[in-house]
């Protein structure tokens, strides 16, 4: 192939990737483009190999095992191990149904987005692979331990949760620290603190949608933390009636909130000179945090639309989160009021200065 060639394949498949992403995530379509421009290719890149993955959890028909396969397998398709095509084709034949039209395309058009993955710059490939891994990986690990009884506990809880996103949080730092300057020195506290910001997000989705994944037959709440509420987390337990289910509910809340609060030092640590980074962390910060708030004000909801925060309440945020990108005290306004009347965090990250 002639270097003309592939310049146009890669503009391409660049161009695939941009028609792709608001069809599979309408929040990251409207996050990554705050981003350097040096970094949009490569996380969005990213974000769609990490849905193939989500896709094959939510929904591949496939026995656990057979599952276990093709997650590994997108790790063996970015290292060269397997035919990007001949994965994507054994993932669309386990698909469901019922699966959106839009990850179907996404698992069909696979070998295109390992192609842009390829043609990423060096330094960028090395994260971005790590992290594919490391979640096709963990995932896989967690299709055997799945339950409609939930988790053992809050370590394996938070372990699934490192494994969906905090291993994301992780790479993003590491991109961050690639292309910007001014927080150096403080890269293994911003790793952790990345780290715990993507735990305290995916722990705010997996209470937000535990009815949605009882419907399916799997819960990833921890027994340990339940059950010393008084609740059983067994598929026979009647949780809407259950004092004990939404005592839980509010222990679960406080998991989240000393995670977010990781969160919010991480963000004030990002230089006020990069509010794109800005934005897109905040964004999703204060989002999670307004959806804490919503099931902390609401324990006992049956529902994930009864704690979904509103159109209105996403554009106040974003609106504000865009006026306080570049002015830390403006920052730390809205990252406080977002999640105002929540529990106080146990553990409290230092703050930047």
């Amino acid at each position: 192939m002639s270097d003309r060639d592939r310049a146009y394949r890669w503009a391409a498949d660049r161009a695939y990737q941009e028609a792709a992403l608001p069809g599979v995530s309408r929040t990251f379509a409207l996050t990554i483009p705050q981003l350097p421009e040096a970094l949009r290719d490569t996380v969005t890149n990213a974000y769609l190999l990490c849905r193939v993955a989500d896709t094959v959890e939510d929904h591949a028909t496939a026995e656990p095992a057979a599952k276990h396969d093709l997650m590994v397998g997108l790790k063996e398709a970015l290292h060269g191990g397997r035919e990007p095509a001949r994965l994507s084709q054994q993932i669309q034949a386990v698909l469901a149904a019922d699966t959106p039209p839009a990850e179907r395309e996404l698992v069909a058009s696979l070998p295109r987005v390992v192609a842009v993955t390829g043609a990423l710059p060096e330094a960028h490939r090395g994260p971005v692979i790590r992290c594919v891994s490391v979640m096709g990986e963990g995932m896989a690990r967690f299709q055997r331990l799945r339950s409609p009884a939930g988790l053992a506990d809050r370590a394996q809880f938070e372990a699934y949760c490192y494994y969906v996103a905090g291993v994301v949080g992780e790479m993003l730092t590491e991109l961050f620290l690639l292309e910007v300057s001014g927080f150096d020195e403080d890269r293994a506290e911003m790793m952790d603190l990345g780290r715990r910001f993507g735990l305290g997000l995916q722990a705010t989705n997996v209470i937000k949608d535990v009815w949605a994944d009882r419907e399916r037959g799997v819960c990833w709440l921890p027994r340990d933390i339940f059950t010393e509420a008084g609740c059983s987390l067994g598929p026979e337990a009647e949780w809407s009636e259950d004092p004990g289910f939404r005592r839980g509910i509010g222990r679960m809340v406080a998991i989240g909130v000393e995670h977010m609060e990781a969160a919010r030092a991480y963000i004030l640590r990002v230089p006020a000179t990069q509010p794109g980074i800005r934005r897109f962390c905040a964004w999703a910060a204060t989002m999670s945090l307004a959806t804490l708030r919503q099931i902390h004000r609401h324990p006992g909801f049956q529902s994930g639309a009864e704690v979904k925060i509103s159109r209105g309440q996403v554009r106040r945020l974003a609106a504000l989160t865009r006026y306080a990108a570049g002015r830390d005290w403006a920052m730390r306004t809205v990252l406080a009021w977002s999640g105002r009347g929540l529990p106080r965090p146990q553990v409290h990250p230092p703050g930047p200065g």
